[in-house]
């Protein structure tokens, strides 16, 4: 009986060293968005603490004719109706890749590079290839209130870009200006739309986002 308490015992103390061992790994482990490279911080993924969210997928999006905004809007409008919640009750992203890019350029860059006619967005005003971001223009507000940029993001929606599309993005108003890439990739991160999250890659993003939470919705 004496040999089988020691065994038992014994046992006991090797499952518990083991698992203060296992335990001490899993202390020592990174969050979960932590990059090993400290060009990209993806930390901000963390500070959703809504009820809600969700993740609206301008990926493959034609905003030539639309933006597609309002769907965001009535995304948010919904839940203060229904449920009586805000920002940051409530969280909404909406993630940019190449075709959609227009929506991250701030006017500057609209004057600068002919943004309107390499996506052949007119400015309804004018008639005329864009120079400025129609998107953020508040419009004919209606009913439901503003879907341009400014109104959504003090809303608390978020926006990022695909680095990936970004490159091509840069190629394409690089030749149409006849400039360096370099130089213009420089400026156009200068001039995105503030607080836009330039991402390694649009999928990779989407993914984290469902981790985090988010549901997803393709425009």
């Amino acid at each position: 009986m004496t040999n089988r308490r020691s065994f038992l015992s014994s046992l006991g103390a090797i499952s518990g060293l083991a698992f203060l061992s296992k335990t001490d790994k899993l202390e020592a482990m990174p969050s979960r968005v932590a990059s090993a490279s400290s060009s990209w911080d993806l930390s901000w993924l963390d500070a959703f603490k809504g009820k809600h969210r969700q993740l609206f997928d301008f990926g493959d999006a034609d905003i030539s004719e639309e933006s597609h905004l309002r769907v965001v809007r009535n995304w948010l409008n919904a839940h203060k109706e229904v449920f009586g919640l805000e920002s940051p009750e409530v969280n909404t992203i909406v993630g940019i890749a190449g075709s959609a890019y227009p929506l991250n350029a701030s006017d500057r860059l609209w004057q600068a590079y002919p943004i309107g006619e390499q996506w052949k967005i007119k400015d309804p005003k004018t008639n005329t290839w864009a120079k400025r971001n129609v998107y953020d223009v508040p419009g004919d507000i209606g009913p439901r209130g503003p879907s341009h940029i400014s109104a959504l993001v003090a809303r608390g929606t978020v926006f990022w870009q695909c680095n990936n599309a970004f490159g091509g993005v840069v190629s394409q108003l690089a030749k149409a200006v006849g400039k360096p890439a370099d130089v213009v990739r420089a400026d156009l991160l200068a001039g995105m739309m503030p607080g836009v999250h330039l991402v390694p890659a649009h999928t990779m993003l989407v993914g984290l986002a469902q981790e985090h939470g988010f549901a997803y919705e393709a425009m």
